[in-house]
C-alpha cells in the first residue's frame, strides 16, 4: 500500500504481516465452512499478529487485517456459543415439561419410551 508523504513523493509501508492474513482467511472459514476452528485460529493468529506489527516499528503492515480477523473470530466464537445454547434449550425443554407435569399424559408417556 502506497501513500502520499507530506513533501509529496510516495512512502512505502512495509511488508504485509503474514498472520494478520492468516487470521483473515481463518476468520473467513470461521463464519463459513470450519465454525468452530476457524474462529478460534483466527483469534488466536489476529492477536499474535499485532503484537508482531508493533513490535516491527513500521516494518510490517497488516494492522487492518488483523483486526478484521480479529472480529470475525470472536462473531464466530459467540455465533458457535449462542448456536450450542440454542440447541441445549430446545432438546433440554421436552424434559423439564415432563418432569414438572406440563405436558400431556401422551408426551410424557412419550418421552419416557425414549429414554
Amino acid at each position: 500500500m502506497s501513500d502520499m508523504n507530506a513533501s509529496g513523493g510516495i512512502s512505502q509501508s512495509g511488508p504485509t504481516s503474514n498472520m494478520a492474513i492468516v487470521s483473515l482467511v481463518s476468520g473467513v472459514l470461521g463464519l463459513s465452512l470450519f465454525p468452530i476452528l476457524g474462529s478460534i485460529v483466527a483469534v488466536v493468529t489476529g492477536m499474535m499478529a499485532r503484537r508482531e506489527i508493533r513490535e516491527s516499528d513500521g516494518g510490517l503492515s497488516g494492522d487492518g487485517l488483523a483486526v478484521a480477523g480479529l472480529i470475525l473470530g470472536w462473531v464466530g466464537v459467540g455465533l458457535t456459543v449462542l448456536g450450542i445454547c440454542v440447541f441445549g434449550v430446545l432438546f433440554a425443554l421436552p424434559f423439564c415439561l415432563a418432569f414438572f407435569g406440563i405436558a400431556s399424559q401422551e408426551f410424557s408417556q412419550l418421552l419416557l419410551l425414549a429414554m
